[in-house]
């Protein structure tokens, strides 16, 4: 019993210490304004690690991607599906500067790679890449491909990338000198290690999920996208994936099906005027 309390006491000086070390290399702020939504975390970013450099480090990275789709052949830059994907964001990122006014002066890219993966992204610097398995498997509307889209420019809005890494750079520091100072074991650092993951990492990152659903729904509205087709998209993926997840939301880094849906439905009147007001201008 002695030994587990001067373990766990130990575990918890270290987890005090990553947080110390991490807010002490960290930066206070919010990279948005909090719009109709109301999104107003304040988020800590390394210092070391700026915007600008992550920016160049994801846009290396996109580059690589769309020149192996481009090599593949998979690349689609002209059929009907990409032209509505380009379309859809077009209008998404009009709206981006809501939130960031610095996102207008951003290199925006998308493109559309044939795949059956069901998967979209925007990374940041406002680099898009949809796959045609989303469109296909889901058979989506314009509407569901926007609610998908504005959540995703979401994402490198608030600037969820950079906050991630910000947070494993303070971890690792955290542990490096945190392991010496303290003269912990392997064991102890695994379990540190554990409890940092739980109480830093997985919370913040549901967190990022559901400022991403928020946003996105929002930016949805504004462009003249019903926001109600966030909750249907939802569902249709809950039906695709059997959401076997429910169960789990707690370790999981994305908020589970039903969980989703409901913060949806509850937020859609924050931004039914917007939609209303984005119809009206045709």
């Amino acid at each position: 019993m002695f030994l587990r309390s001067f373990l766990m006491n130990k575990t918890w000086v270290l987890c005090g210490l990553s947080a110390s070390l991490l807010l002490a290399g960290c930066q206070s702020v919010n990279t948005t304004s909090g719009g109709a939504v109301g999104v107003e975390r304040k988020q800590y970013m390394f210092s070391m690690l700026s915007t600008d450099e992550v920016n160049q480090m994801y846009a290396q990275s996109y580059q690589k991607t769309v020149g192996e789709a481009s090599t593949q052949g998979v690349l689609d830059k002209t059929s009907n599906d990409a032209k509505r994907i380009q379309a859809i964001s077009d209008r998404l990122i009009a709206q981006a500067p809501v939130f960031r006014p610095d996102s207008a002066q951003w290199k925006w890219e998308v493109n559309l790679i044939k795949s059956d993966e069901l998967n979209a992204n925007c990374g940041p610097g406002g680099k898009i890449i949809f796959y045609t398995g989303l469109m296909d498997s889901l058979k989506l509307t314009d509407d569901e491909i926007a609610a998908i889209l504005g959540h995703e420019i979401a994402h490198a809005l608030r600037e969820h990338g950079r906050e991630a890494m910000s947070k494993a750079y303070g971890i690792e520091m955290a542990k490096q000198g945190a392991g010496a100072l303290l003269g912990l074991s392997q064991d102890s650092l695994a379990l540190a290690d554990t409890v940092a993951n739980y109480g830093m990492t997985l919370p913040n990152s549901r967190s990022n999920e559901n400022e991403a659903d928020l946003i996105g729904l929002e930016l949805a509205a504004r462009a003249g996208y019903n926001p109600q087709a966030a909750v249907r998209l939802w569902e249709k993926m809950g039906q695709a994936t059997d959401n076997s997840t429910q169960g789990l939301a707690f370790l999981s880094t994305h908020p589970s099906g039903p969980q989703r849906i409901r913060q949806l439905q509850a937020n859609v009147p924050k931004v039914q005027g917007l939609y209303d007001a984005a119809q009206r201008r045709g």
